[in-house]
């Protein structure tokens, strides 16, 4: 591992993808260049595939992903021209959000299924009150939907109705402003009291809150590892950022952003 005050200088680059993974590399991008003044580094988000198509296309140096690079995208890439690395900087959980006022505190798997496949549509199926569920998910373009898919829907396919919106930022918004609303987003975003994230259990039987010290101990069941992925032939560009996200420093910022550490 090399150490921050080591890093080289790099040429200007562009970073895109995960919404999920913004509020932690823009962090890190901050950090970097205080570090590396003279060092450029442009970020925006958009989600999984945005990043994707911005490595295919040659529009963007590092994607920042909330999934593993598919095999359909390997292909793509490498008839492109790109020989497509990823590498892990941190993990982030999943959370299940509803408005404040929702007195329902706690969801199965099963019950998350049941809602965004529209078996069930009101909250007095689940004990709350007798209010339409408004549903609200990522885009299909997102890695958290995709990961959310395969998690908590076992890959069936969400009902006609759902609400899908390009960005964490609007989901949290949206909810906040909708008594009968769920949706999902990560670890990072749990920090406004206008939402309010369930306990979640896959078994039906135990449920373990969304909170740092359950995802620490591996407690929670709804945790994904988060990538930086690059063009092999361009590690020399962007390998000295990566770097220091995976540094002791970078590593810091990563717990203190509300995610957890790549080697925990």
């Amino acid at each position: 591992m090399i150490c921050a005050g080591q890093i080289a200088l790099v040429q200007a680059q562009k970073i895109k993808g995960s919404d999920t993974c913004l509020p932690l590399i823009q962090r890190e991008i901050e950090e970097y260049l205080k570090k590396n003044p003279s060092a450029g580094i442009s970020i925006t988000g958009g989600g999984s595939g945005v990043g994707i198509a911005g490595l295919r296309d040659r529009s963007t140096d590092i994607a920042m992903l909330s999934r593993k690079v598919s095999i359909e995208e390997r292909y793509v890439l490498r008839n492109s021209g790109i020989d497509v690395s990823e590498v892990v900087v941190a993990y982030d959980a999943l959370a299940v959000i509803v408005h404040p006022s929702n007195p329902v505190s706690q969801l199965t798997r099963q019950q998350v299924e049941d809602i965004y496949c529209g078996r069930i549509t009101n909250w007095s199926q689940l004990g709350g009150q007798d209010l339409k569920i408004i549903v609200y998910s990522r885009e299909a373009s997102s890695g958290t939907h995709e990961f959310f898919k395969e998690v908590m829907l076992k890959n069936k396919d969400f009902a006609s109705g759902i609400l899908n919106l390009p960005a964490s930022g609007s989901i949290m918004q949206s909810v906040s402003k909708t008594p009968g609303a769920i949706a999902y987003i990560g670890l990072a975003y749990l920090n406004s009291a206008k939402i309010k994230a369930v306990s979640l259990s896959l078994d039906g039987i135990t449920y373990i809150n969304p909170s740092n010290t359950n995802f620490s101990t591996n407690t929670y069941p709804v945790v994904r590892p988060l990538y930086l992925c690059y063009d092999e032939k361009r590690k020399e560009k962007v390998l000295p950022f990566i770097h220091f996200v995976l540094s002791e420093e970078g590593q810091k910022i990563v717990q203190q952003t509300g995610y957890i550490q790549a080697g925990k």
